[in-house]
């Protein structure tokens, strides 16, 4: 089967988080005294916090696949049906079953200069939050679990967001703009990085213009060929 691309279109925007912080871990093998034992993600050279784009992508993409993906929905694993949207959008982690190139590419985010400009300012770009296993008996701490800190990147950072739809000849651009615009909703109502049932994630996307991604969109979608 020939695959033709057709052509490739980015989309920009900014990545908010709200009002709790957001935690996506970074590693340390050794954790010092006074230090945290679960830091979070940093830039290697500037050493500030980012949002990795396989955090955002992969998000999104079991989100929808617990909607919409039979195989998920049964197994709790990523689909790998090589036909379905999700796959043609994601890829297809099922070699044997893959029947076209995956469409998607989402950027690594990186703090906005105004981002920046504050953490310098307060010479904080992280937040230690504290949490503790509690005996629900005796309401004091379990056994001897002490507590545990857990690095986040505060609410209220902003940091750069992008991403690419590749699409082929044939393609149906309107339904697949469609579906990524429900998929940032969905991400936008439930959470991103860990411990989101904690309160941990809350975030929202915005596009160039200022709406909400994914209006945004869906307005392109009823563009797309006019």
């Amino acid at each position: 089967m020939t695959v033709k691309m057709a052509e490739i279109v980015e989309f920009k925007g900014k990545l908010n988080v709200l009002e709790s912080g957001l935690r996506i871990g970074g590693s340390k093998e050794v954790a010092a005294i006074g230090e945290t034992d679960n830091p979070i993600i940093r830039h290697p050279i500037s050493h500030l916090p980012y949002v990795p784009g396989s955090s955002v992508k992969g998000k999104i993409r079991s989100l929808l696949e617990s909607k919409y993906c039979a195989e998920t929905q049964e197994t709790g694993k990523p689909c790998t049906c090589g036909t379905c949207e999700v796959c043609q959008l994601f890829g297809c982690g099922e070699t044997r079953n893959i029947r076209s190139p995956s469409r998607l590419v989402f950027r690594d985010c990186q703090p906005t200069p105004e981002t920046r400009s504050a953490w310098e300012e307060t010479g904080v770009s992280s937040e230690v939050k504290t949490e503790v296993l509690i005996d629900r008996n005796k309401g004091m701490s379990y056994g001897r679990i002490g507590p545990r800190t857990t690095e986040r990147i505060p609410a209220g950072s902003w940091f750069e967001f992008a991403f690419s739809l590749r699409y082929f000849e044939g393609d149906d651009v309107p339904s697949y703009l469609a579906l990524v615009a429900e998929g940032f909703e969905l991400l936008e109502k439930h959470y991103l990085g860990g411990h989101g049932s904690r309160g941990y994630g809350h975030v929202a996307v915005v596009a160039e213009d200022g709406r909400p991604m994914a209006e945004y969109l869906r307005d392109r979608a009823t563009k797309v060929g006019r």
